[in-house]
């Protein structure tokens, strides 16, 4: 379609004679020629076909060429005009270059002059394609480069971010290992529990530290399929009950007014669910008031969602960390966490075409809403 485009030419003249002999000089160098016999008729053609070269006379009654010229360059200024004058009219002819024509022929028209004009036009606009061409190229690549810098500079605070985490992790380590040592010189259990406990703790960070750095590393597809979404639930909440019980809290399951079924990448989803009901346990764990804590987990359906909500009474977050919660590298619980978990969680429900709502205040809780949308994979 472009390269029928480019061969495509407008010829304009009131003198049907001209014309016919110009047609033929045009289509034997290899032009499809549009014919106009004014410059009504030449503008509404320009505006159905949009040809690439324009060739008038520039007397002509009604609208002449100068006027036709002034038009075509307004509403395509790329389009290459050529004007044709006879020699008494030299001073319009020279008018017409201050309006942007590209060259001006004058009657009786030689092959030569005919050639060399249009060639002057194709050569402009394969210079202006070329420049168009390499600024795009280069504009590309600066997008390009910014992309790499962004991901240079990401990659550098990722470096940064697990290299402070692995140091405090190893730390902890030398505690646990401290403490067991010293318990085991000493004869003394408690200490080797204590020692044991770090231990333990430390391990269960490091998994999670790695199980989030795979899921940031890599992007992977989801892969859709139908789940028992009762038993989804469940699964899920039975993960974090005895964390949640060892501590005193309680786990309350809201999930009468749940539908059966649901389409979701079922590994995606549910690591998404873990690290918020996980966050849930910790916002408990960390508030230090004397209430009984529980979290309450809800299933629910509006017309267009499934609703997966999350609501704690422990220790809720204010204005500065609701803002950050989702940010890569943010914690809210410092050197206890990876800064991973909930950003990859929102960047999963975005992945199912979801929504994540989060409301916060310090001292109040936390309930963070999971909307999925319901789509009926069955009948596609």
């Amino acid at each position: 379609m472009e390269a029928t485009k480019k061969k495509l030419i407008l010829l304009v003249d009131d003198e049907q004679d001209i014309r016919e002999v110009l047609a033929i000089a045009l289509t034997d160098i290899g032009y499809d020629v549009l014919e106009a016999a004014n410059g009504k008729q030449a503008l509404k053609i320009f505006k159905e076909e949009s040809p690439t070269i324009v060739l008038t006379d520039i007397k002509m009654p009604g609208i002449d060429g100068i006027e036709i010229l002034k038009k075509i360059k307004q509403k395509n200024p790329e389009t290459e005009v050529i004007m044709i004058t006879g020699h008494g009219d030299i001073d319009i002819a020279i008018k017409s270059l201050k309006y942007e024509a590209i060259d001006f022929i004058t009657k009786p028209i030689s092959s030569d002059a005919l050639e060399i004009a249009l060639k002057r036009a194709n050569e402009k606009i394969v210079t202006r394609n070329q420049l168009k061409q390499y600024t795009e190229n280069l504009e590309d690549l600066l997008r390009q480069k910014s992309m790499l810098r962004d991901n240079l500079s990401s990659l550098g605070v990722m470096i940064g971010s697990i290299s402070h985490g692995i140091k405090g992790l190893l730390t902890n380590l030398d505690g646990g290992v401290y403490l067991m040592e010293s318990g085991f010189g000493k004869k003394d259990e408690q200490l080797i529990d204590e020692g044991f406990d770090i231990l333990k703790l430390t391990i269960d960070r490091i998994k999670k530290m790695i199980f989030d750095i795979l899921y940031y590393s890599k992007e992977r597809e989801i892969k859709i399929k139908k789940i028992n979404l009762l038993k989804f639930a469940s699964d899920i909440a039975d993960i974090l009950e005895q964390k949640a019980l060892s501590h005193g809290i309680k786990i309350v399951r809201e999930f009468d007014n749940a539908p059966s079924k649901f389409f979701a990448d079922p590994e995606h989803i549910r690591s998404a669910l873990i690290n918020i009901l996980d966050n849930a346990v910790d916002a408990c764990i960390e508030d230090k008031g004397e209430k009984d804590h529980k979290i309450i987990f809800t299933l629910k359906q509006d017309e267009k969602y499934n609703i997966f909500e999350i609501h704690d009474n422990g220790i809720g977050m204010d204005q500065k960390t609701r803002e950050k919660i989702f940010n890569l590298f943010f914690s809210s619980k410092h050197n206890k966490g990876t800064g991973f978990g909930l950003f990859i969680s929102k960047n999963i429900i975005q992945q199912h075409g979801g929504i994540i709502n989060l409301k916060s205040a310090k001292g109040k809780g936390t309930c963070i809403q999971v909307k999925l949308p319901i789509t009926d994979y069955e009948n596609r």
